[in-house]
C-alpha cells in the first residue's frame, strides 16, 4: 500500500501578524482561519513567514524578515542561531524570557491540573551563557562539504549543525567544537563515530575536570587513539571510549580521570561518572537545592524521602540538615555512586535504595519506616505512578522539583483533588536560558 504524500507547500513568503507565544518559544499566528506556528517571531510582529509544514490543525513556519518588530527583540549572541536547534529564545531579552517560562507554568497548572498556586515563588536564575556543562553533540562525515560537522541537531532534525562555537556551552567546551570536528575528520574512523557527549565537574586551575566520550561503532586503530589522546593532552580533557550500551565507557586518556562538583554551602563533593545524570547549571543548581530546602524546611527531628534521588544531589547535602534522609533511585549504578559519595563526605544519616518507582513500593522496608516530608525529581514523564501507590497519610509537606510543566500539572492536580494538599506555592527556575525548557518546582501541605 503506497504511503500518502506529505501535502504540497507553497514556499512564496507572506505576511502575518504574531499574537502570542507558543509553549516552545514560538510566534503564533492566525492564517485563513488556522493556528500557524512562526519560528524566530515575538507576539506583536509583523513578519514574513516562510511556511515549512501543513498539518491538519495547525501549519508551520519560519519567519524571514520583521517588518515591525516587538521592543523585546534583541539581536541573537550566536552566529548559528535559527540553524541550530540548541536555542529558540536568543532573539527575546532574558529578562522576557523567564516571563514566558512563568507563564507557561501557571498556564500548564490551570489548564492541565485545574489548580492555582496561592503563592507564585521569585524566578530563580543563574548564568546564561557558558552554563551547559553537560550534553550530546551529533557527529556526521559529510561528503558534500568534504567535512565533519560537530553540533546539535538543526531545526530540521535530519541535519546537523555546522557549528564553529557554541555560547551556552561551558567555554571549555564550547569554544573548541571547531577543533573537534578537525580532529574526527583526521581520524580513519571519521565515519564510525556519532555522537560525542560532554560533562564537566569542579574545574581545575589548569583546565582538568572536562570529560567527552566518543561513542564509535567500530573499534579504533592505534593511530586513532594516538590522535585522539594527544588532544586530550593539548586540551586537558578526559577521553573516553563508548563502543556499545553504557556498560562499555572506558577510559582513554588519563587513565582514571577523577569527575566532581562541590556545593561548598553543606560542605559536600559529588563523584560522578561521564555518562551520569547531573543538572546542566552548576549555578542554578545551587540556588535550587537552596530553594528546595527553603521550602521543605527540613529540621533534625525530620525522616524525608528523596524519590529519584540520582547521585544524591539532593539528599548529600540534605543530611547535613535532618536526622535521616533515604534516596531511592531506579538505575543501580547512581545508587551505588550515591552511597559512596555518603561514605566519601561522612554522611552516616543518608541511606540509598535502587527500585523501580513505577511499581508498587509500600512493602519495601524502607517504605515501611515512615517519613513526614517528601521530595520528589522526576523525569519529563512525571511522578503520577509513584504518587498513586505512596503512602502520604503522615507526609505533610510535599516539594516538587520538576522539568516538564505539564506533568507537573497533572501530578499537582491529583495531589490536590485526590489526596487533599494544598498547591501552596510554585515558580520557575531557569535552568536552560535561551531554550524553550521549564524547569519548576511547587510546595505542597496537607490542608
Amino acid at each position: 500500500m503506497a504511503r500518502p504524500r506529505s501535502p504540497r507547500i507553497d514556499k512564496t513568503p507572506f505576511e502575518v501578524q504574531i499574537v502570542d507565544h507558543s509553549h516552545d518559544g514560538r510566534g503564533v499566528a492566525r492564517r485563513d482561519g488556522k493556528t500557524m506556528f512562526v519560528s524566530g517571531a515575538l507576539p506583536g510582529e509583523r513578519v514574513m513567514v516562510e511556511q515549512t509544514a501543513k498539518n491538519r490543525h495547525f501549519d508551520e513556519g519560519r519567519m524571514v524578515e520583521v517588518l515591525q518588530a516587538s521592543p523585546d527583540r534583541v539581536a541573537p549572541r550566536c552566529e548559528h542561531f535559527g540553524t541550530c536547534s540548541g536555542c529558540v529564545l536568543q532573539h527575546l531579552a532574558e529578562d522576557k524570557q523567564i516571563l514566558l517560562k512563568q507563564r507557561v507554568l501557571l498556564e500548564n497548572l490551570e489548564r492541565i491540573g485545574h489548580v492555582t498556586p496561592q503563592t507564585v515563588l521569585p524566578a530563580l536564575t543563574g548564568d546564561s551563557w557558558g552554563y551547559r556543562r553537560k550534553g550530546r553533540f551529533s557527529v556526521r562525515r559529510v561528503n558534500k562539504k568534504d567535512k565533519t560537522l560537530v553540533g546539535f541537531r538543526e531545526t530540521d532534525p535530519r541535519f546537523v549543525a555546522d557549528l564553529r562555537i557554541c555560547h551556552t556551552v561551558i567555554p571549555q567546551i564550547g569554544e573548541r567544537i571547531e577543533a573537534l570536528a578537525l580532529l574526527v575528520e583526521s581520524l580513519d574512523a571519521r565515519n564510525d563515530i556519532p555522537q560525542i557527549e560532554f560533562i564537566a565537574g569542579d574545574i581545575a586551575p589548569d583546565g582538568s575536570g572536562v570529560a567527552l566520550v566518543f561513542r564509535h561503532l567500530n573499534p579504533l586503530n592505534e593511530a586513532d587513539r594516538e590522535k585522539l589522546i594527544a588532544f586530550a593532552q593539548q586540551h586537558d580533557f578526559a577521553f573516553y571510549l563508548q563502543s556499545g550500551g553504557i556498560d562499555t565507557v572506558v577510559p582513554l586518556w588519563p587513565g582514571a580521570p577523577k569527575l566532581t562538583f562541590a556545593l561548598p554551602q553543606w560542605e559536600v563533593e559529588l563523584a560522578f561518572r561521564p555518562l551520569d545524570f547531573i543538572q546542566v547549571n552548576a549555578t542554578l543548581n545551587q540556588k535550587m537545592i537552596a530553594r528546595t530546602f527553603e521550602l521543605l524546611d527540613p529540621q533534625p527531628q525530620d525522616r524525608i524521602l528523596d524519590l529519584f534521588c540520582g547521585l544524591g544531589n539532593f539528599t548529600l547535602p540534605m543530611a547535613r540538615l535532618v536526622g535521616e534522609v533515604v534516596g531511592v533511585e531506579g538505575e543501580a549504578g547512581l545508587v551505588a555512586r550515591a552511597r559512596e559519595n555518603a561514605e566519601c563526605n561522612g554522611l552516616a544519616n543518608a541511606h540509598f535504595h535502587a527500585a523501580d518507582l513505577t511499581e508498587d513500593q509500600r512493602g519495601t522496608p524502607w517504605m515501611r519506616q515512615g517519613f513526614n516530608k517528601l521530595l520528589l525529581d522526576p523525569p519529563r514523564s512525571g511522578a503520577d505512578e509513584v504518587l498513586k501507590q505512596l503512602p502520604l497519610k503522615n507526609i505533610d509537606r510535599i516539594v516538587y522539583v520538576s522539568c516538564h510543566p505539564a506533568s507537573l500539572a497533572r501530578d499537582a492536580g491529583f495531589l490536590v483533588k485526590e489526596r487533599g494538599y494544598k498547591l501552596k506555592a510554585a515558580g520557575v527556575m531557569d535552568m536552560f536560558p535561551h531554550t524553550g525548557h521549564v524547569e519548576s518546582i511547587a510546595l505542597f501541605e496537607m490542608k
